[in-house]
């Protein structure tokens, strides 16, 4: 926690100094409690910009090249990021998500699994969804939008918590997971699309 207080504030004074940032919905952020924390992706510097702007720690699933580093791997483990295969099922980085979740943390995650420009809730993955009702843990939807050119305007916005508790009880498909998880995944471009007033 030390060391993830230490590089947020670092990070923090850096990006500040090379972004406009602008955030909104902050009033929708648990304070605690477990919480799945879900957002578009569309740069690599997303996970870091959230994690600057969200008031409590982020414990990221991250595409496993990244972790090829030694030095790189051993800091993003300290900070609680983990590795996930994108290519195939993987139970370590769903055991690793419940680990994050049983201990009352926040884990974040990208439902579409990797950068994209336009939305298309068709890539929405079945994981996202079944570790949230697994763990029995509300979703918080984030949108976040920018060039990330130099002294731009970047903008994250936090949308209202999503209750998934009456379906923790059920027994579950893949295609039950795959339709919730299209369904987080809407609500997250639907943030763009009240601010914009569609």
């Amino acid at each position: 926690m030390y060391l993830y207080n230490v590089v947020k504030l670092i990070a923090s004074v850096v990006f500040r100094l090379l972004y406009r940032i602008e955030v909104h919905g902050k009033e929708n952020i648990t304070k605690e409690g477990r919480l799945v924390l879900c957002s578009n992706h569309i740069n690599n510097l997303d996970p870091i910009l959230i994690s600057i702007v969200f008031p409590r720690q982020v414990c990221w699933m991250a595409k496993k090249q990244i972790f090829k580093s030694k030095i790189l791997s051993y800091l993003l483990n300290k900070m609680g990021t983990f590795p996930v295969d994108r290519e195939e099922s993987d139970l370590s980085a769903i055991k690793n998500s419940l680990k994050v979740l049983k201990k009352e943390g926040v884990l974040g995650i990208f439902p579409e699994g990797t950068r994209v420009k336009e939305a298309n809730i068709e890539n929405a993955k079945p994981g996202i969804a079944l570790i949230s009702i697994k763990a029995q843990s509300p979703v918080l939807p984030v949108y976040i939008e920018g060039s990330f050119k130099l002294f731009s305007k970047i903008k994250i916005s936090f949308g209202k918590p999503i209750d998934f508790s009456h379906s923790y009880d059920k027994k579950l498909t893949t295609e039950d997971y795959r339709l919730f998880s299209k369904d987080i995944l809407q609500s997250i471009y639907s943030i763009k699309n009240k601010e914009e007033g569609i």
